[in-house]
């Protein structure tokens, strides 16, 4: 490790709260693109006001000084046009503070979540946005401004006059707070970022995707137009209505592309130094391999919706399964049609076994499975990952433990959608895009997998899956689920109705029950048919009894003549 580092050590000063949120409402206040996007709550933002009343520190700001040119950004919910400044200040550390307090003391970033916060004068404390505004309420940015707050007690709040020395004290002591600040001059943007990777090594740690955003983020100029992992995921979203996917399982993927070790050291990824093997795609430039990554992740996705049944990200059961699968679509764009059978058997048996083959550890998964994965080699590589599974046990997921959450859960769904769920009222199928719709960014299913008996139930029974009901719909009175299953509707005709039933894996028996009040024989029926269900597609997904073969192109038919001692002449 060099010892070159700051050529002056930073300076450190306060700013008071007043006059920090005017110079970042003026354009003086950045946020370099390597930083993080923003991820407070409002639960946090309401915590930094209360430290700032109650007097408590709230940590030192570190600012980057830098000349900086004209230019139009966005600050949490504020657009800003900034003009020229020689002595701009960007945040190295401390974004969500300054985000925070710019944008909920200003009349506009207020508008916005989380943004919205109030202040309860007579119980004395920092709310969200109240449902029903009481005279009590007064909202930041009028707090904060003098002048907004005198006319704000002779208009709205006249009823609360009384409060008066109560919000006046506040307000002090909001505009008064002082913040500390160490001010960082350097122009060499390697050390500003290897400070911040420093920074965020320390106590409560940056993911691995934000610390590699961080350590690629390259030149400010441009920044806008190249491709970071959070805009990959953004993409694959709306390119494959698959949902967004968390940017560590994206660079994962862009690492497993580029090398067998998805978890391998990721500070020479883009320099030959240090790397104790050369990328297989060779003289790779960064924006290309974040370009082809994205093209091989949506090759993978495909494959998981059209050939693995898994329509959403919602309903993967492993992440870990995506990144071995971006580095065999990457490897091998278009593969035989044997070698996708192949790819599916190996996604359902891992789903459902690996677990018990891996011993849990799906960091293991990826970089066995990725290991297997050989430039060149599609053949060898299916039939490399096939044989990690040869000894998986053959189970079921338990129906007595639904919870979207979990990789049981996720394999149901999965079963009921090779089904394709009808509507209870119309009795059409939904499609993709209905489910999509539905769950977009969602990480689970679970506004799409309704609970029928909400109460009424032992904690046991409100657990299985037979008290669940797969219906990825927004319009449909989902409250009303066990009296649509109870009443045919008159527009459809028995048959209708009677594929509408078994595409929830029910039939006329269960009903029958339910319509007697009989929840507890329903409840058995039903575990019974979803457990039947399930056995039948994962043996179709998984198909456990064949033979993991290659295709017959693969077979080298002399050499299988030569093994049996030439050609036979007797014939």
């Amino acid at each position: 490790m060099g010892t070159a580092g700051l050529e002056t050590q930073p300076s450190a000063t306060t700013y008071e709260l007043g006059d920090l949120v005017a110079q970042a409402w003026s354009g003086k206040v950045h946020v370099p693109h390597f930083q993080r996007d923003f991820r407070w709550t409002t639960k946090d933002v309401l915590r930094l006001f209360d430290s700032i009343v109650k007097g408590y520190p709230i940590g030192n700001l570190l600012l980057w000084v830098r000349r900086t040119p004209e230019r139009s950004f966005t600050l949490g919910s504020l657009r800003i046009d900034a003009p020229a400044y020689e002595e701009a200040f960007w945040v190295v550390d401390g974004q969500q503070r300054i985000t925070s307090l710019a944008n909920a003391l200003h009349p506009e970033g207020h508008l916005h979540d989380p943004f919205a916060v109030y202040y309860d004068l007579a119980e004395r404390k920092f709310i969200s946005q109240p449902k029903t505004r009481e005279p009590q309420h007064v909202a930041l940015p009028i707090l904060f401004d003098l002048k907004r707050l005198l006319a704000w007690f002779r208009t709205e709040g006249e009823a609360v006059l009384h409060l008066f020395d109560e919000a006046d004290r506040v307000a002090t002591a909001l505009r008064q707070y002082k913040v500390p600040a160490y001010l960082v001059r350097q122009d060499d943007l390697d050390v500003l970022t290897d400070i911040f990777d420093r920074m965020n090594n320390y106590g409560k740690r940056l993911n691995r995707a934000e610390i590699f955003s961080a350590l690629y983020a390259g030149p400010e100029d441009g920044a806008e137009e190249r491709l970071n992992l959070s805009r990959i995921a953004d993409r694959l979203a709306s390119r494959t209505g698959f949902g967004t996917i968390d940017t560590d399982t994206i660079l994962a993927s862009i690492l497993a592309r580029r090398g067998p070790d998805p978890a391998r050291d990721i500070r020479n990824e883009f320099t030959s130094a240090g790397r104790r093997t050369a990328p297989e795609f060779e003289n790779e430039d960064q924006d290309t391999a974040y370009a082809e990554g994205e093209e091989a992740l949506v090759r993978a996705i495909s494959f998981l919706q059209n050939e693995a049944g898994v329509p959403h990200l919602s309903l993967l059961a492993y992440r870990a399964l995506l990144v071995v699968l971006t580095r065999f679509f990457a490897h091998f764009p278009a593969p035989e049609a044997n070698t996708l059978r192949l790819l599916r058997r190996l996604y359902w048996r891992v789903a459902v076994s690996g677990p018990a083959v891996f011993k849990g550890s799906f960091t293991q998964v990826s970089r066995v499975l990725c290991a297997r994965i050989r430039k060149g080699d599609e053949h060898g590589s299916v039939r490399g990952l096939m044989d990690t599974m040869a000894e998986a046990p053959r189970s079921l997921p338990t129906v007595e433990r639904f919870r979207t959450n979990e990789a049981a859960a996720k394999i149901i769904l999965s079963a009921w959608w090779s089904l394709r769920p009808r509507s209870l009222m119309t009795g059409e199928p939904y499609d993709a895009q209905d489910l999509s719709t539905l769950l977009g960014d969602q990480k689970t299913a679970a506004t799409a997998a309704h609970v029928i008996f909400p109460r009424g139930l032992t904690a046991q029974q409100q657990l299985y899956a037979g008290n669940r009901i797969f219906l990825p719909t927004a319009t449909d009175p989902v409250s009303e689920i066990p009296v649509m299953l109870m009443r045919q509707p008159i527009d459809l005709d028995d048959r209708t109705w009677d594929a509408v039933l078994a595409s929830h894996v029910m039939n006329r028996e269960a009903t029958g029950l339910l319509a007697d009040g009989d929840r507890e024989g329903f409840l058995h029926i039903r575990q019974e048919l979803i457990a039947g269900q399930l056995s039948d597609f994962l043996d179709r997904m998984a198909e456990w009894d064949y033979e993991d073969t290659p295709s017959l192109e693969t077979l080298d038919f002399d050499n299988l003549d030569e093994l049996e001692g030439g050609d036979d002449h007797s014939l």
